[in-house]
């Protein structure tokens, strides 16, 4: 029996196999476009999910507040021991995956970024929160929207290209905070070393749509609020350098006590890694007993900087507390991004930064001390001044940010010289392989 595409002319059978429905350049579409829209629905769900455990653990500690020196040591240690049995690929931020996907594609799709993965990222971290650790959902959603695009180009037999991840990751990052331009620039800066011309259209289409989606379901909304607060010319050249160098050197300091706690040859430190739960709630213990006796480091810490740049007073070693406690999650080994976190640790630097510059605008010096530290932390000054401005619509205080994040990545070189995200993602190549 003569199929019925034999009695259509050759022409034009060549053309509908190169422009038809099923041909390549349409499933990559529909690949992209499927993708994207999944990408914002599960961010927004995710989002949901996970401000609902941070207040559900806050109610928790209002109630009881001994409740957490028990609570969270044990979260910590059944989360570290979830993830080590079913899921170790799972473990931290999320952007080093996705980092280290892109070297070989199609292997980190069972691996890296996969369906095991992503879903064990999604409710560990979900988890995490539950049980009081500081972190954010915004790195796990970067490796949750990579497993995402990675998956529908592999449904609908499209090749795999380190150009799928970066979008996913890019999209990620624009339906988690609602910043789309700040997943453009992360696509450039954190996730593709050399980014390739024809990856352009891949991320802009995947950042739009999924950026599309979050907006159209949630609102048009500012992740901190609006910030109009703007500085003179000549208090941005004294406070600049301060807020850059202040918030640079803490972020490359906890950059580099981060990576060292893998490496180190410290006997203590090498015993405790050989006990991953262990360490794990070790690591919870320190959290609690921080969050017991000051009530404000628990969780995201969004709520504390949003009102730090609203004016409000916090104690000024709240930065350092904060820094401990999210330092002590992000070595113990459980699931969570520090986006969220980095951000509330650079609020308490602007609260010190405050009291340095009195007479200066309180928002706009708050703004600087964060962009800095996280600058110090992530090595991305360009995303770092993006997302600021977008989650603040502090778009009179750019010239400034870009500055303070500039010096900032130059004095975390001279604490760290690694990249965080880098160094982390090689030690994920290593386990995947």
């Amino acid at each position: 029996m003569i199929k019925p595409s034999r009695l259509l002319p050759r022409r034009l059978r060549v053309v509908l196999r190169r422009h038809g429905p099923e041909a390549l350049v349409w499933r990559r579409r529909v690949a992209i476009v499927g993708g994207a829209v999944l990408v914002g629905l599960v961010a927004l769900v995710f989002a949901d999910m996970a401000d609902k455990a941070n207040a559900l653990f806050h109610m928790f500690a209002a109630r009881w507040w001994w409740g957490p020196l028990l609570a969270t040591p044990a979260g910590f240690a059944a989360i570290a021991w979830i993830t080590l049995r079913f899921a170790p690929l799972a473990k931290g931020s999320g952007i080093p995956q996705v980092m280290a996907a892109t070297k070989n594609p199609e292997a980190a799709l069972s691996t890296l970024v996969s369906a095991r993965a992503a879903i064990a990222k999604f409710f560990l971290t979900v988890g995490a929160l539950l049980v009081g650790a500081s972190v954010g959902r915004e790195g796990p959603t970067v490796q949750i929207a990579a497993a995402i695009m990675g998956r529908m180009h592999r449904m609908l037999r499209v090749p795999l290209r380190s150009s799928v991840y970066i979008a996913g990751g890019a999209a990620g990052v624009a339906a988690a905070f609602n910043t789309p331009l700040a997943g453009v620039a992360f696509a450039i800066e954190e996730l593709a070393a050399a980014y390739e011309q024809r990856m352009t259209l891949l991320v802009m289409a995947a950042v739009l749509i999924a950026g599309m989606v979050s907006l159209g379901l949630a609102g048009d909304y500012i992740y901190f609020g609006a910030m109009r607060q703007t500085l003179g010319f000549q208090q941005a050249l004294i406070a600049t350098p301060v807020a850059g160098i202040l918030g640079g050197i803490a972020g490359g300091v906890f950059s580099r006590l981060m990576l060292g706690a893998g490496t180190t040859t410290m006997r203590p430190m090498g015993w405790l890694r050989a006990r991953p739960v262990l360490f794990a709630a070790i690591c919870g213990a320190i959290v609690a007993a921080l969050g017991v006796s000051t009530g404000l480091t628990w969780g995201t810490g969004y709520d504390t900087a949003n009102g730090i740049i609203a004016g409000q007073n916090v104690p000024v070693w709240f930065g350092a507390a904060k820094f401990v406690t999210t330092l002590a999650t992000a070595v113990s080994g459980v699931p969570g991004g520090i986006f969220a976190p980095s951000l509330s640790i650079g609020a308490g630097i602007g609260e010190l930064l405050r009291g340095i510059f009195p007479g200066y605008s309180p928002g706009a010096i708050v703004l600087l001390g964060m962009v800095a530290y996280f600058t110090g932390v992530v090595r991305a000054p360009l995303t770092a001044v993006i997302i600021i401005s977008e989650t603040t619509a502090s778009r009179g205080l750019m010239m400034p940010l870009l500055a303070s994040a500039l010096i900032g990545d130059f004095a975390a070189q001279f604490v760290c010289k690694e990249k965080l995200y880098h160094g982390l993602s090689q030690r994920f190549l290593q386990r995947a392989a």
